[in-house]
């Protein structure tokens, strides 16, 4: 076994998921700052408007990469039962079709955003003081999102099989990458948001490259050889079984906050900069929930895999605990030093009111979002990925959208959009806590007619 990697099914519960935890919490951290990077050294540089431009864009560019992200996570769940069960051939066998998936999605995915950004954004109804320059940053993130689907593809493989560290080393690596071309390009050459997004790029496609180079060079049967990369047939299938809801439910989420965005985008630029820069800040205060819910599916897959019933019980219940605390904790900051951490990313102070106002609103209610997530993970874990797409479907994108939809014909204020996150946190909350309570997700795979094979 590669010594990196860890066994979920041996040892204590608390101190092996803590300490598979933290290294993808950092990795997150990375991930989010280099994400950040752009709309600081933007906002700061350039002006309120070309952060607005970097905000505008990014529901879009999560709508594009969330369904094979989603996908990625259904090929972890593959792979992270089979090295449970210590089935070493067909491990090899999803791993190499996991990463062919994913070079073809890359591709697809840069033909549409190059072709289609114009006429997307402005369906966006993105305003028109900032359209050039979104297009411009959108389009050039378009040609070099390959690298972020297969890093996420990799990183996928890697957290399934037990490994959260070497991740977390590379997107080190590559966020220095990306905050020194940031303020390289945009600082001293002067290129814009253009310059903003072809720093992501490459420092993708270094963490992309790095995690290529670990999985090929780890000397354990599963070993990636360019030669093997290719579609199994059957690998497929079982990949596409469990990763479709969850691309499915990631791209509706997307879909949804689009047309939040749009909503967002009928108000001035200044509450699309507002926005913008508290969704970077809100994005750092996901980073326990997500890693959390990244580890208990891990954690539940090879459990479950290995047939460690009562662990996996335990272990999620511990993982829930943690991240709904953890969440508490850092939304408390947040509503506290919401003035100061917006105005970081634009010192107008239009921009700052209305990222406040965005953070006072949501900011102590993350604990129901990280209940979600968890129970979502520890269900993708069970192989129930049905449940959380439809759980997350119906509150986070159909009441959402209908909510704001309906309420801004009444009410024209940006509070309507802001307050319908925490309303349908709570919502899915309560469903997902009464499933949990009452379902049998331990013996969920045992029951499906087409098992893992």
């Amino acid at each position: 076994m590669n010594r990196s990697s860890t066994d979920f099914t041996k040892g204590p519960i608390r101190k092996n998921l803590v300490l598979f935890a933290i290294p993808l919490l950092l990795s997150n951290l990375f991930q989010q700052l280099y994400n950040a990077a752009d709309s600081v050294i933007v906002g700061n540089f350039v002006g309120a408007e070309a952060l607005a431009a970097v905000s505008s864009s990014t529901p879009l560019i999560n709508l594009m990469v969330g369904f094979f992200n989603g996908m990625a996570i259904g090929a972890g769940v593959v792979i992270a039962r089979f090295f449970g069960a210590r089935d070493m051939e067909k491990l090899r066998k999803a791993i190499h079709t996991d990463i062919a998936l994913g070079l073809i999605c890359g591709i697809i995915l840069v033909i549409f955003g190059t072709i289609f950004t114009p006429v997307i954004l402005r369906w966006m109804q993105t305003p028109d003081d900032i359209l050039p320059q979104s297009i411009e940053y959108f389009r050039i993130y378009s040609m070099g999102i390959l690298f972020s689907v297969l890093y996420n593809i990799m990183m996928g493989i890697m957290n399934a099989i037990g490994d959260s560290r070497h991740p977390l080393y590379y997107l080190i690596l590559s966020s220095v990458v990306n905050i020194f071309l940031d303020l390289f390009l945009v600082g001293v050459v002067g290129l814009g948001v253009g310059g903003a997004a072809f720093a992501t790029i490459m420092s993708q496609a270094v963490s992309s490259i790095l995690c290529l180079r670990k999985l090929m060079k780890d000397d354990t049967e599963y070993k990636v050889r360019i030669r093997d990369i290719r579609l199994d047939r059957m690998m497929l299938k079982n990949i596409i079984s469990f990763g479709l809801p969850s691309g499915v439910q990631n791209s509706v989420i997307n879909f949804a906050n689009i047309i939040v965005q749009t909503n967002i985008n009928t108000f001035a630029s200044a509450a699309v900069a507002g926005s913008g820069a508290y969704s970077k800040i809100e994005a750092f205060a996901f980073l326990p929930i997500t890693s959390f819910s990244l580890s208990l599916t891990t954690f539940v897959g090879q459990n479950l895999g290995a047939g460690e019933y009562e662990r996996a019980k335990k272990g999620a219940v511990f993982g829930i605990i943690c991240s709904v605390t953890m969440a508490e904790l850092i939304g408390l900051f947040i509503f506290l030093a919401s003035p100061l951490l917006v105005s970081l990313f634009n010192a107008t102070p239009e921009v700052i009111e209305f990222g406040v106002r965005q953070a006072h609103i949501e900011a102590l209610f993350y604990g129901l979002l990280a209940s979600s997530h968890c129970i979502a993970g520890i269900l993708r874990g069970a192989g129930k990925a049905t449940v959380p797409m439809f759980i997350m479907l119906g509150s986070w994108c159909i009441f959402r959208v209908s909510y704001i939809t309906v309420a801004l014909l009444f009410v024209h204020k940006i509070e309507i959009v802001y307050s319908a996150y925490p309303i349908t946190w709570f919502i899915s909350s309560v469903i997902f806590v009464f499933y949990l309570l009452h379902a049998d997700w331990l013996h969920a795979l045992e029951k499906r007619k087409h098992p893992i094979s």
